[in-house]
């Protein structure tokens, strides 16, 4: 992984000092994604960031800056494990299988109560802050086509029914996947998850 880093304060010698930027940002997501961006205080972020305050301030402006980042680096990174993975799969019915699969995982246990910053999002701010909203929007309808195409792709290759609905199909499975995040913050356990999964998959017979 490319590591970002950006200069904070001057050295005493007039050299700058630098952080890694994608090291303090994954530690901003996880005090995020724990604790909501309200709840979240810059005392918390700056330890769990390892920075003073003023070091954040500098780098990101504000609170809301620092979030705007951890949302940019949390799709970043999420998009490229998805990525990884569907390119295991032999055909398009076993990619949404992945897909499905990957959100029932990330439901569970301790890393399911830590919840998603994308779905904590479009539930807490994105009413109240239209470049968060956008954010959400622009995330949602990704995930959404990414789906969309993959049930096209197993229609032409056989391995998804001709008879479903691609449109509202994807739209059902959008749904699915993001409730699963959702009620994950209530520490599901991994075989209801999957069997969700499982129930989920049956809308491309």
């Amino acid at each position: 992984m490319t590591t970002d880093t950006i200069d904070i304060a001057p050295r005493l010698r007039g050299r700058p000092r630098e952080f890694d930027m994608n090291a303090a940002l994954d530690e901003a997501l996880r005090v995020f994604s724990e604790r909501g961006y309200h709840a979240a205080s810059i005392s918390e972020l700056t330890e769990a960031m390892s920075l003073t305050a003023g070091s954040v301030y500098k780098a990101f402006g504000d609170k809301r800056g620092v979030f705007l980042a951890a949302f940019d680096r949390y799709r970043r990174v999420r998009q490229r494990l998805i990525d990884e993975v569907l390119a295991k799969a032999p055909n398009a019915h076993e990619k949404l299988r992945i897909l499905v699969t990957f959100f029932a995982e990330a439901s569970c246990g301790e890393i399911g109560r830590r919840g998603c910053l994308v779905v904590g999002s479009a539930t807490e701010l994105a009413l109240f802050d239209e470049e968060v909203a956008n954010r959400v929007g622009v995330a949602f309808d990704f995930d959404e086509r990414r789906i969309l195409e993959l049930i096209r792709l197993g229609q032409t290759d056989g391995s998804v029914a001709t008879h479903v609905d691609p449109e509202s199909t994807a739209c059902a499975l959008l749904a699915l996947t993001k409730g699963m995040r959702v009620i994950g913050k209530t520490g599901r356990k991994t075989e209801h998850m999957l069997a969700a999964a499982e129930a989920a998959m049956k809308l491309l017979n």
